[in-house]
């Protein structure tokens, strides 16, 4: 298939719907229904799409500002957004029905569940983590302070013993949910822009200013760094980890070997800085979200039959089919 991959240039999925940027994005696990991805948006309509294609399946209607953080449990069940409105809202994932709004007492930034969909961690700019417990919904959360400056994002990790959040403060910190007490603290010379956690094999990817990190979740201690040419927002581990993908400023993707930290490629798509990637469960393809409203699907294995992709050998290749293009309702191509 390698000379066929050769022939094929990388053809995104232009996946349109939101009106504004696009801040944040997550997949679902695999579920007997394939697997999902949802989008935080600054227009504050979140939406749920199939992964593998980008076929919108939803929008939750409810915030009353931008959704700066989105995420759904492994089933694909459940969703939780956080927002400027000062909430975090739960949401049932298959009827799009709002199931409980968590007030909050500035903007949530970040919105994380454990892997029994039981408890839902936030963070945001009142500098607190907080656990709520969503089978008592009217009890107080539990609630973790220490930062000095707005926490960007909260994760669970360790099997959901421990948390890792990143903050305005230019620190990472590696709490113990049951003392409430800081493991660990890591402090950076520039804020954090994202953070990804792989449970397989406890690795934690961060990125800040034009570096992308890679540590041990559960000691912070450093695997590798590496300098990408432009400053960068967001980048996600393959699930088999051979390679990794970074976004940023310059509007650009960047394929790196995770073993040599050699870049392999880079793709440009998007009008706009990128603000968050994410590779799908399967590894098969990657999403972006960018300044510019859209999501793009990415695939992994260029020219490889998958989702809406088609392999089409070289010598099949004309005008009319070397183009593969994915035009959702109410997105005119020119």
């Amino acid at each position: 298939m390698s000379p066929v991959s050769m022939a094929m240039r990388q053809t995104p999925l232009t996946c349109s719907g939101h009106t504004r940027p696009v801040v944040d994005l997550a997949f679902s696990g695999i579920t007997p229904y394939g697997y999902f991805l949802i989008s935080a948006c600054k227009d504050g309509k979140p939406m749920l799409r199939q992964g593998d294609t980008g076929d919108w399946i939803g929008t939750f209607l409810g915030h009353k500002g931008a959704v700066w953080g989105a995420t759904l449990n492994k089933e694909a069940t459940k969703a939780a957004t956080a927002a400027a409105d000062f909430t975090a809202k739960v949401w049932d994932a298959v009827t799009g029905d709002e199931v409980l709004t968590l007030a909050h007492k500035h903007i949530v930034k970040s919105v994380n569940f454990t892997q029994d969909s039981n408890c839902l961690l936030t963070g945001g700019n009142d500098k607190v983590l907080r656990i709520y417990d969503l089978s008592k919904p009217e009890a107080e959360p539990q609630e973790i302070a220490g930062h000095t400056s707005a926490i960007k994002k909260a994760l669970w990790c360790n099997n959901d013993q421990q948390i890792l959040s990143a903050a305005e403060d230019k620190t990472i910190r590696l709490w113990d949910k049951n003392t409430k007490e800081a493991v660990k603290t890591l402090s950076f010379d520039a804020s954090v822009s994202s953070m990804e956690y792989i449970p397989d094999g406890e690795i934690l990817v961060i990125t800040y200013g034009r570096t992308i990190a890679f540590y041990k979740a559960n000691s912070l201690d450093l695997i590798k760094t590496v300098d990408a040419p432009a400053s960068i927002h967001s980048a996600s581990l393959h699930p088999e980890k051979d390679f990794f993908v970074a976004g940023g400023d310059d509007f650009k993707l960047y394929k790196y070997d995770y073993t040599t930290r050699e870049e392999m490629e880079s793709y440009k798509g998007h009008f706009g800085p990128i603000h968050c990637v994410r590779f799908s469960p399967d590894g098969e393809l990657y999403a972006s979200g960018s300044e510019d409203g859209t999501l793009r699907l990415w695939q992994t294995a260029v020219g490889k039959t998958y989702g809406l992709w088609k392999c089409v050998l070289p010598e099949e290749l004309s005008s009319e089919n070397s183009e593969i293009l994915y035009c959702p309702p109410a997105e005119i191509k020119a």
